[in-house]
C-alpha cells in the first residue's frame, strides 16, 4: 500500500508541475486577441466618387444619384473596362455585397446602402482603346444632346455595351470619347440593329425615361427590309414570344403559346424587286418590348428580314451583308420634352427624333422607294 501511495503522490506532483506550461487552455483562449493589431478596416466612400484603388476592398455608400439603380449597372459604371461577364462572376462568387449580405445582379439600390467591392485585379480591367478618329466618328452620330440626354444614331455591328465577347460597346466608347464619368444606357437595341439609342447624362433622366419605357409611353418605329411581297398594307402581329437557348448556348426566340404576350404593328411602305427577287420595305412599330420581337414576328408573318442569320430560312432570299433593321423614329411623351431641371429657360426637348437610314441599307433601295421615306 505504501508503494502505491508513493506512486499516486508522485503522479499528482508531476501533473501539478505540468499545469503552468499547458497550452490551449480555456483561459488562454478567452484571453487571446480577437483581431490582428495591424489589420486595416476598409472605410466607406461616396458612390459619387470614382474608385481610386482597385487593389483593395472598396465600400461605396449609395447616394440619391444611384437610388433605384440595378446593382449590375451600378458596378459596370464604376468598373469601366471590366467585362460584364466578369462583373456577374464577382456577384456570384460573393465578391460583391450589399450591407454585408449576398446579393443578385438585378437588386435595386437604395440611398444609404453600402456596396462592398472586393479587390479587382488590374489585369482584368482593360480600358477600351478608342482612337481619336473613332471617337470623332461616334460623336458625329449624335442626333440630339442636352444637359440630361444624348440621342445617338448607333451604327450597325456595334454592341451597346461590352461583354459576351465584346471588349467594349457604345456606352464604354462614349464615356471614353466624352470623358464623362456618368453615362448610362436608357434602353438597348441589338448589335446588328442600327439607329436611335437613348443615353442618360443624369440619373434623374435615366429613371424618368426608363419609367416611360416601362409604361409604354415612348413609341418606336423601325424600318426593315424583308423578303417577299407582303399582301395588304397594314398588319397587327399578335403572337406570344418565348425565349430559349440552343445547345451551343446561343439565345433564340420563337412564337410559342407559353411565351410572353407580344404585339407588333407593321405597315408596308413599298414592294419591289432586288436583283429579280421580291422584297418589301416595312415600317414596324413594336407595342411590346421583347427580345428579337420584330425579327421573329416578321418571320412568323412569312417575310423574314433580309440579312437575318437567325430567323431568315428562305434559300431564295437575297443575301446581304447586314441585318436590314433600323431604329428610325422615336416619340417621347409630352412630359419628357419640357425644359431641363437646372435652367427653366433652356430649349425645349423635342418629342420626335429621327435617325437617317444607314447608307448600306439605302444602297439596297430603289430611288422611288427611298423617296417614300419621309425624314
Amino acid at each position: 500500500m505504501a508503494s502505491g501511495q508513493v506512486a499516486k503522490s508522485q503522479f499528482a506532483k508531476n501533473q501539478s508541475a505540468k499545469k503552468p506550461f499547458a497550452k490551449n487552455s480555456s483561459a488562454d483562449k478567452m484571453s487571446a486577441p480577437l483581431s490582428k493589431p495591424n489589420a486595416k478596416k476598409a472605410q466607406s466612400a461616396s458612390a459619387d466618387e470614382q474608385i481610386s484603388d482597385f487593389s483593395r476592398v472598396n465600400l461605396l455608400s449609395v447616394t440619391p444619384n444611384q437610388d433605384g439603380q440595378r446593382l449590375d449597372n451600378f458596378l459596370l459604371a464604376r468598373l469601366k473596362g471590366l467585362p460584364r461577364s466578369h462583373v456577374y462572376k464577382m456577384i456570384r462568387d460573393d465578391e460583391i455585397r450589399i450591407n454585408g449580405k449576398r446579393t443578385k445582379p438585378h437588386a435595386r439600390l437604395e440611398v444609404g446602402d453600402v456596396v462592398r467591392v472586393a479587390p479587382v485585379r488590374l489585369a482584368s480591367r482593360q480600358a477600351p482603346v478608342i482612337s481619336e478618329q473613332f471617337a470623332k466618328g461616334l460623336m458625329a452620330r449624335i442626333v440630339y444632346e442636352d444637359d440630361g440626354l444624348i440621342v445617338l444614331n448607333k451604327p450597325y455591328g456595334m454592341a451597346v455595351h461590352g461583354g459576351s465577347g465584346e471588349s467594349f460597346g457604345v456606352i464604354e466608347a462614349l464615356r471614353e470619347a466624352m470623358g464623362k464619368s456618368y453615362l448610362e444606357l436608357i434602353h438597348r437595341i441589338d448589335k446588328d440593329t442600327s439607329g436611335l439609342l437613348l443615353i442618360a447624362k443624369k440619373r434623374s433622366t435615366l429613371k424618368a425615361l426608363q419609367a416611360a419605357f416601362r409604361e409604354r409611353s415612348i413609341s418606336k418605329s423601325y424600318l426593315c427590309l424583308v423578303h417577299g411581297h407582303i399582301k395588304g398594307e397594314r398588319h397587327l402581329i399578335d403572337a406570344p414570344l418565348y425565349k430559349y437557348t440552343l445547345p451551343s448556348g446561343e439565345r433564340r426566340v420563337k412564337v410559342h403559346k407559353d411565351g410572353k404576350p407580344s404585339q407588333t404593328q407593321a405597315k408596308v411602305l413599298a414592294t419591289f424587286t432586288l436583283e429579280n427577287r421580291p422584297a418589301s420595305l416595312v415600317l414596324a412599330s413594336p407595342l411590346t418590348g421583347r427580345t428579337h420581337q420584330i425579327r421573329v414576328h416578321m418571320a412568323h408573318l412569312g417575310h423574314a428580314l433580309l440579312g437575318d442569320d437567325k430567323y431568315q430560312t428562305n434559300p431564295n432570299a437575297l443575301p446581304v451583308k447586314r441585318l436590314c433593321l433600323h431604329a428610325w423614329q422615336l416619340h417621347l411623351p409630352s412630359e419628357h420634352s419640357a425644359q431641363t431641371d437646372e435652367q427653366a429657360d433652356a430649349p425645349v426637348r423635342p418629342r420626335r427624333f429621327v435617325a437617317a437610314l444607314a447608307d448600306d441599307m439605302q444602297d439596297l433601295l430603289p430611288a422611288d422607294v427611298l423617296a417614300k421615306i419621309d425624314e
